[in-house]
Order: structure tokens, then sequence, then C-alpha cells
């Protein structure tokens, strides 16, 4: 997604606010450290400044880091509310739909329901 030929298999939101200062080394650290998630795995970072105006996005891509900014210029992005634990995975598609404004908690989809009868 992020990047041509990247492989992605899980996105992770950290739902608590990131100060924006941190870089590259700084939200690697905050994903090892804090979040106890594999930095180098295929998987997404999705970080939000307190005003939820900004995303970052940290991936690494087969020999070294890539951070990808978003900055709206009026509104602010949906995010799971205050009481969701420090991550939550999301798909590849709910992420665009993030980036396009999208309230993913407000409108979820019904539940996928798997029977093993009709009797």
């Amino acid at each position: 997604m992020m990047h041509p030929g990247a492989s992605i298999s899980q996105v992770y939101l950290c739902c608590v606010p990131v100060d924006f200062r941190k870089q590259i080394d700084g939200l690697a650290a905050l994903v090892q450290a804090e979040l106890s998630l594999n930095v180098f795995g295929d998987a997404l970072f999705v970080f939000a400044n307190r005003q939820r105006t900004r995303l970052k996005i940290l991936y690494w891509h087969r020999n070294g880091f890539c951070l990808w900014q978003k900055r709206l210029e009026k509104d602010r992005f949906a995010w799971p509310s205050g009481d969701c634990p420090a991550t939550q995975t999301i798909d590849l598609r709910e992420l665009e739909w993030l980036l396009e404004g999208f309230d993913l908690w407000a409108n979820y989809p019904h539940k996928t329901l798997n029977y093993q009868s009709v009797i």
C-alpha cells in the first residue's frame, strides 16, 4: 500500500496519542518497547497526535524504515475511544477508509455469522 512492493499483513493503530516530534527512531522504540510488537514485521504502525489532525505511519521495507505522514487542514481523524487497549488492529481497506475520513467505530457492518447447519 505505502510503497510499491511492500507486503503488509497487519495494520496496528496506536490508540494513545503520540508526541509528533518523534520520528522514526522514537516511534520504532515505542512499537518495540511499549507496544511489544515486532517493528521489523510486515505491518503498518499508525499513530495520531492529540488533536487527531495528523497521522504518521511507520513500517519496515526490506532494508530500512519508511515514515509516511498526513496532515488535515480542517477536521479530525476518527480514532478509537479512550477505553480501547494500547493498540487496535484494522485491515488495509479500513485504513484507507480512515484516511478518507470515515469513522470506523460509528458504522460497523453486520457481524459475520458462521452456521454449521440450516436445520
